[in-house]
């Protein structure tokens, strides 16, 4: 059975599945509308997707901003995530820029978790997880298929893989194209925990036929869903509300 993790009273990988609110906004105006919003939702974390940012680049306004998005927020635990287009984000950058930016990131003890893609190219990527771990934040180590759903093996091995490397959270999204690419997600997600995990994991279908999976992480083990509060991050996102209420009508009648 997959252990849990405990950050600012959650306890994620037990129970109801931990919401996540992804933050889209493109300008630091936009950014503290959206965080201003939030405090009135009932949600367990937040997601600043600072690839939709226009100063996504500039690190010293990523720095600026991260401290408003706290200030706000207060306690509410944060991932920052910068999603490289190659898997679904907004912009791309040099696989250099993407460690320092996040080891930046993670010095500046403002996030709780970071989000880094398992492909992500160059020697970074161990340097930047045990930095993160150094300072006490945790690591979501993801993978985004856009296009596809890949075998039962495969979602798994991608899992393991991430588990592997250090990622405190292993992630992974697929697009399916008929039903039966959600069933072999979740098939995949239920044998991970069950066989595989000692930690969270997070697994998704995206679009319109994957929203089962957005629901059941309770039962098939997938310990994160993500639900939009106004623009979604990825197809196939719930209002956070309406999320809330059947992943409480679900675990009600477990």
């Amino acid at each position: 059975m997959s252990g849990t993790l405990h950050v600012k009273g959650l306890t994620i990988g037990e129970g109801t599945p931990k919401i996540c609110v992804p933050m889209v906004g493109t300008t630091e105006r936009q950014l503290e509308e959206e965080a201003q919003h939030l405090c009135s939702l009932h949600f367990d974390m937040v997601e600043w997707r600072v690839d939709f940012f226009g100063e996504s680049i500039d690190l010293e306004h990523i720095i600026t901003m991260l401290k408003k998005i706290r200030r706000i927020l207060e306690d509410r635990p944060i991932l920052f995530t910068f999603r490289t287009k190659k898997e679904g984000g907004e912009k791309e950058i040099s696989s250099s820029q993407y460690f320092f930016m996040y080891q930046e990131v993670v010095k500046s003890r403002l996030v709780e978790f970071i989000d880094l893609e398992l492909f992500q190219n160059g020697e970074g990527m161990k340097e930047t997880i045990d930095l993160a771990h150094q300072y006490g934040v945790l690591v979501v180590l993801s993978n985004h298929d856009f296009e596809k759903t890949p075998s039962k093996e495969e979602i798994i091995s991608r899992l393991r893989q991430a588990q592997e490397l250090g990622g405190d959270i292993p992630k992974v999204a697929v697009m399916p194209n008929d039903p039966s690419d959600v069933l072999r997600l979740l098939d995949a997600t239920y044998e991970m925990k069950r066989d595989y995990a000692d930690r969270p994991i997070i697994t998704m279908s995206m679009g319109g036929e994957g929203t089962v999976s957005r629901l059941a992480g309770e039962i098939f083990g997938s310990a994160i869903t993500f639900g939009a509060a106004s623009k979604t991050s990825a197809p196939g996102q719930l209002n956070v509300s309406e999320l809330r209420q059947v992943l409480s009508l679900i675990h009600k009648n477990i």
